[in-house]
């Protein structure tokens, strides 16, 4: 089976940019491919491409090659839609349709060296069908591409990275579809949430989102600097509605700034923050979607979050794998879920959150999703200040397939073993399982957000 490989250590994707300078004393472009504007038309089937050290000058496109499919059965899937994104999420190309047989080609511009090589550059993938679970979607995470490794003419990647397999939604009985165009100067990366689903917005703005249920939607869009009018949109049961543009009302310049307080956590030293939209936000599994750029990184104390744009969001500190969680402790403050409402103006979340060192995953999925056959474990590092540990196992849709309390640790130097007994997994279904140490009848810590990712071939 085909099987989209991930990275478990978060989302510090290191992502070179996109853009150059160009200037009097700057090399001459290479033989036979003129100076041009970055966005401009070339000769025949070249795109201009900013050139290192040089001026731009027109190349032959750089092309991701792929295909999507259900990783249940390794069926193709149609009219999936991809599109390339930068480590803030936002958007880099235009989206590109799967065919028949789930097949896919996307253009992603790229820097080049004077020759035409591709210069510098990771970007991650997202994908988007009806009927399947949006990928990536935590806890499975996007590994970043390497562009430079393309080869040919045209430079082309095609890799198991740019094989994606969707999970298929339990039902999909009346769902519908709402599509339009962010009307915005760079709308490229707008998370675009129509009662909780998103869809993202490509170069050119145009947004497609699957899997609405039927009535009375609001179509919202988030994107840094800006804030969209919303729409509301009568959907039909199995309905698609088209031309639902979102345009723009005025700047955002709100900020959001807090505190985070690192405690009992020497193994993590500085975490980061992220805002989700509270309508995406799962409270079982304490996840949600963030817009592009909403997110500020190596914070060890005072934070800020700039250009937000209007709307109410919760504030996830500790979300990705850097050894520390979010503070579980209900007994002590600055542990409850952050919610801010951003109303054109900053605003400070006041006491902010306590994180502490998370529970060591031993397996499986320390470091990417693993494979697993039943029977087996799971396994993370003891904790000896604690009495007892709970556990729970959910899938990639959020439910629930197994728990168990009262799990007494070996003590010493000795991880924590537990048998797996929910019921049997679901071929190519991803689960993760969450360990929670308890001390006094209170939670202390737990295992990491994106780690403990496991699958059934």
């Amino acid at each position: 089976m085909k099987t989209q490989r991930f990275q478990a250590t978060g989302l510090f994707f290191v992502i070179a940019a996109l853009v150059g300078a160009c200037g009097d004393d700057d090399p001459p472009p290479p033989a036979g491919t003129p100076p041009c504007v970055p966005g401009s038309a070339c000769e025949g089937d070249e795109v201009c491409e900013e050139v290192q050290g040089g001026t731009p000058a027109c190349f032959a496109p750089l092309v991701l090659n792929g295909h999507v499919f259900d990783v249940a059965d390794d069926s193709p899937i149609e009219g999936a839609l991809v599109v390339a994104r930068n480590v803030n999420g936002a958007a880099i190309s235009p989206v590109a349709t799967t065919d028949a047989a789930g097949e896919y080609s996307l253009q992603v511009p790229a820097k080049r060296l004077p020759g035409g090589a591709i210069a510098s550059g990771d970007v991650t993938l997202r994908a988007d069908a009806a009927g399947y679970l949006t990928f990536p979607k935590a806890p499975r995470q996007a590994v970043p591409i390497d562009l430079t490794v393309a080869g040919g003419d045209p430079p082309t990647v095609m890799s198991t990275l740019t094989e994606i397999g969707l999970i298929a939604l339990e039902d999909t009985a009346g769902l519908g579809s709402i599509s339009g165009t962010v009307l915005s100067d760079h709308p490229g990366g707008t998370l675009v949430v129509a009662d909780g689903v998103t869809g993202i917005a490509d170069t050119n703005g145009d947004y497609t989102v699957f899997n609405v249920p039927a009535g009375t939607v609001a179509v919202e869009g988030y994107a840094p600097g800006v804030n969209l009018v919303p729409a509301s949109v009568e959907l039909a049961a199995d309905g698609a509605e088209t031309g639902v543009d979102l345009a723009v009302s005025g700047p955002a310049s709100a900020v959001v700034s807090g505190n985070v307080q690192i405690v009992n956590a020497p193994g993590g030293l500085t975490t980061s923050v992220i805002l989700v939209v509270e309508s995406t936000f799962d409270e079982n599994t304490a996840r949600g979607e963030a817009p592009p750029g909403l997110r500020i990184a190596d914070v060890s104390g005072d934070w800020a979050i700039e250009d937000v744009p209007d709307g109410r969001y919760l504030a996830l500190a500790a979300f990705e794998n850097d050894f520390l969680v979010r503070d579980p402790d209900t007994s002590i403050g600055g542990t409850d879920l952050v919610r801010v409402t951003v109303d054109g103006a900053s605003e400070d979340v006041g006491e902010g959150f306590k994180v502490t060192e998370a529970l060591a995953v031993i397996g499986p999925g320390v470091d990417e999703p693993e494979e697993v056959s039943e029977p087996f474990e799971l396994s993370w590092e003891d904790d000896s200040s604690e009495d007892s540990y709970d556990v729970i196992v959910f899938d990639a849709l959020g439910n629930v397939t197994w728990e168990t309390t009262g799990v007494v640790g070996p003590g010493g130097n000795d991880p924590v073993v537990v048998a797996y007994e929910g019921p049997a997994l679901e071929p190519g279904m991803y689960y993760q399982f969450r360990a929670t140490s308890i001390k006094d009848g209170v939670p202390i810590s737990q295992t990491e957000d994106l780690r403990g990712v496991f699958f059934a071939q």
